[in-house]
């Protein structure tokens, strides 16, 4: 890895060069305060309200993949080789230099009220009009998946919701008759070995493979490993906190691989929710649903399942659902690597078995046996972009009405995602009733003990844990009620 060097991306046709400033400030600093780019606006500093929103687009084979993320809590040092567009961009992008497509929509339909989170808005729909190509204006799922991460504190939501149904995807813009440009300049900043960038006691280092990373990783092992950083980006916000070296996993390529076989679905430690969400939700259709509610697009962008299992929040979505799906974990330090069973992972609040220069390489998911059922359910205070309260899931197999076969993850419980061990023992080779389910009910109130916080008190999460194997029972058993029970939440709204 050569040391010295700078931080290169691609804004407005050129390529820019970043060097002597922090590598973990924020995005969104570097563009409001070091290149006057005030379009971009903070109005959380948390990735939550999506005013910040920006556009990076990287290369994807031959072509492009653009991405909305939040600029407030992403590393700055993390654009690296990448393209950035912000709503500056937007304003001569589109037919003989007006607006972009998307700005003008707004502009029509009356989609801004005070302004703030306006750009936020336009970045989005410009990252969805990108992602979707042409095909028509997007559905309203479609849509309210897309603008789940960007908030408007006047409640403008219809003229936007209207701008956006106005917009044709396949507008020609400037950003697609320059894409030839911009592939070969993405191509320029390609590295041979990965980032090694230092701004005073500041470093910040981004091997290119799993090898690299290792081999980095034995020499500092006492550095902050991120993959997303979705989370580490708040400690900078949030906290304060000074971080003297960093290693990204997020270029490593062969650690964000996404592998479908025979025996297992195998995600590597730094594939992010997006590039993991079709697979999983392909080889497990009952986690879609969950998915789409696990952060915001933005986020999805950005988080990784290898981070979100490292950094052991008790409340982290993906645990409970891959304890369930008896998820195993290949982790590695330098040379020598490990496998080791997701419920092991955890070893309390916020702690784990890797150790100093370890990081997870893999996450390798069995692919389902014949006749599993699998349910996810999380339950939260909102319905979109929230965490989860509690969050239960259930790997069931029945044969002639006698459970078989159980596996449960919960999160919200306890100080660490857990298997509900006593409350599947419960269930084992007995009739699948609402006996059955009440012994294990109890079994699970044993098992538990939750605590009371802002979220939820503990008696609302041990009922609401006991609540979501009825759930299950009713799900197994009398299918079209729950159908029905689903369908009423999504007319209201959750």
């Amino acid at each position: 890895m050569r040391r010295g060097g700078a931080i290169r991306y691609v804004a407005g046709g050129r390529i820019e060069e970043i060097r002597d400033l922090d590598p973990t400030i924020p995005l969104l600093d570097y563009l409001r305060i070091h290149r006057r780019r005030t379009g971009t606006k903070e109005g959380c500093a948390e990735g939550d309200c999506g005013a910040c929103t920006v556009v990076l687009a990287e290369l994807r084979g031959r072509g492009l993949r653009y991405r909305a993320v939040n600029a407030c809590i992403h590393f700055l040092a993390m654009i690296d080789g990448k393209a950035l567009i912000t709503v500056e961009d937007l304003a001569s992008a589109g037919e003989n230099g007006r607006p972009h497509p998307v700005q003008c929509a707004l502009a029509a339909h009356h989609g801004s009220q005070c302004g703030f989170c306006t750009p936020g808005f336009a970045m989005s729909l410009f990252a969805l009009g990108k992602t979707r190509g042409g095909g028509g204006p997007p559905d309203r799922a479609v849509l309210d998946e897309a603008l789940a991460g960007n908030l408007c504190r006047c409640t403008g939501y219809l003229p936007i919701a209207r701008a956006a149904r106005g917009l044709d995807p396949g507008a020609p813009d400037r950003f697609a008759r320059e894409e030839d440009e911009t592939i070969a300049l993405l191509r320029r900043l390609r590295r041979r070995r990965g980032l090694a960038y230092r701004a005073g006691t500041k470093r910040f280092l981004a091997p290119r493979d799993t090898d690299e990373a290792a081999a980095i990783l034995t020499r500092e092992a006492g550095a902050t490993i991120v993959a997303g950083a979705t989370d580490a980006g708040l400690w900078i916000t949030k906290e304060g906190r000074e971080i003297e070296t960093v290693v990204w996993l997020g270029a490593a390529r062969d650690l964000a691989r996404v592998e479908l076989g025979d025996e297992a679905l195998v995600i590597g430690g730094a594939a992010t929710y997006a590039d993991a969400m079709p697979a999983l939700t392909d080889a497990f259709p009952a986690t879609a649903p969950m998915l789409k509610r696990l952060g915001s697009v933005q986020i999805r962008n950005m988080g990784t399942i290898g981070g979100n299992l490292a950094n052991a929040s008790p409340i982290g979505d993906l645990a409970p659902l891959l304890i369930a799906l008896d998820a195993r974990l290949d982790l590695r330090r330098g040379d020598a690597r490990r496998g080791i069973a997701v419920e092991d992972f955890f070893t309390g609040y916020r702690e784990t078995l890797l150790a100093p220069g370890e990081f997870i390489e893999a996450i390798r998911i069995p692919c389902p046996a014949p006749g599993v059922h699998l349910a996810v359910h999380k339950v939260s205070k909102r319905f979109d972009e929230d965490i989860s309260t509690v969050l239960g899931a259930f790997s069931l197999t029945l044969e002639d009405g006698v459970a078989r076969a159980a596996r449960i993850g919960m999160g919200g419980l306890a100080a660490t995602p857990a298997r509900a061990r006593l409350a599947e023992a419960a269930i084992l080779g007995q009739p699948w009733t609402k006996e059955t389910v009440e012994g294990a009910k109890r079994a699970l109130a044993i098992e538990f003990a939750p605590i009371t916080d802002m979220r939820a008190s503990a008696r609302y999460r041990a009922l609401v844990a006991g609540r979501l194997l009825d759930r299950l029972l009713i799900e197994t058993t009398a299918p079209e009620i729950a159908t029905d029970v689903r369908r009423l939440a999504v007319a209201a709204g959750g």
